[in-house]
């Protein structure tokens, strides 16, 4: 079962006991949006998760369910799965890593508080269990360089995201290092190897924009809300990039060719969401993909020495012809 329907039949499980004779079928599907079928299906995992539903029938041949009030307290008591306590664990100390602190807070007092609603015992035995599987998969720490964010910074555009409310800045130029003042519609972050906010400049020719977090200052919620266009995906804006950054003249087919000492690792590596993955017969392996970033692929490819080949685009190509070295003792 997804989490939303999890919380689906935890509120239907509430509604029901809270009135005096229960929910009809009717009363689900007004209130739930859905057709008859769907809302036999919830009154069936109803049945099943709780213990004991009082089932009965009107003069009108209509059919109530409801769940006690003690029953609902005893789901909500078994509390969070040491599988669920990691899940939030990862999400808290990636809140604190990416400097998102407000998050982080919110998600400490979600855990303190579902935490607090559990048997002492169970709750300890949880803890106990999610700092074990937190070690075991490495998820504790997580190593290598990253590019510190500003918290109030990110404050703002978290604000300006939710609302939505367009976002007032000042931007560094790029070129000549001035800080000119920019008015957006955000539309999403990017967290890569620099973090990027994908806004549409307001008053310009309506096109996304990605701008780089640690160019940014000042940055403020104007209050003023706007309409996002609903068919923006941020994920499908996401994978128009090798990394975060996009670079619309840059954007066609990449072609790599790995050599067969490194075809099984490079196999293991998901370069792009889209990517087409070619066994060659010599063992090696073709990895082909659309998207923009050159420099960000050139930094990665570094890694991998001698061991690929460039095949498209040209460009790519004659950036890393000259950094393709032979000396590494392994690949990523």
């Amino acid at each position: 079962m997804s989490f939303t329907k999890a919380l689906q039949i935890l509120r239907l499980a509430e509604m029901s006991a809270a009135r005096h004779r229960g929910v009809a079928l009717q009363d689900i599907e007004e209130e739930f949006c859905v057709d008859r079928r769907t809302a036999q299906r919830m009154t069936k995992a109803i049945e099943d998760f709780f213990p004991i539903v009082q089932i009965s029938i009107d003069e009108a041949q209509r059919k109530y369910w409801k769940v006690r009030t003690s029953d609902i307290r005893l789901a909500h008591a078994q509390g969070l799965k040491d599988r669920e306590l990691v899940a939030l664990d990862m999400a808290i100390r990636r809140a604190e890593r990416d400097g998102i602190e407000k998050d982080a807070a919110s998600l400490r007092t979600l855990r303190e508080r579902l935490l607090s609603m559990m048997p002492s015992p169970h709750a300890r035995r949880a803890e106990s269990d999610a700092e074990a599987l937190l070690e075991a998969q490495g998820f504790a720490s997580r190593p290598g360089p990253r590019v510190r964010a500003d918290p109030t910074l990110l404050d703002a555009i978290t604000e300006a995201l939710r609302a939505p409310f367009r976002l007032t800045f000042l931007y560094q130029g790029a070129r000549d290092g001035a800080a000119r003042e920019r008015r957006v519609e955000p539309y999403g972050l990017l967290l890569g190897t620099r973090p990027y906010l994908v806004a549409r400049p307001v008053g310009e020719d309506g096109s996304l924009r990605r701008f780089r977090l640690d160019r940014m200052q000042r940055a403020r919620v104007d209050g003023q809300s706007f309409s996002r266009d609903p068919d923006f995906d941020l994920a499908a804006h996401a994978a128009e990039g090798f990394g975060s950054y996009h670079e619309a003249g840059e954007y066609g087919e990449v072609v790599w060719r790995f050599r067969p000492e490194a075809a099984a690792i490079a196999r293991d590596f998901v370069f792009h969401p889209d990517q087409a993955l070619t066994e060659e017969p010599d063992g090696a392996l073709t990895v082909r993909f659309f998207a923009s970033g050159l420099l960000e692929m050139a930094w990665h490819l570094y890694q991998w020495g001698d061991r690929v080949e460039v095949l498209a685009p040209p460009r790519l190509a004659e950036m890393v012809a000259a950094h393709r070295r032979s000396d590494f003792p392994s690949p990523p």
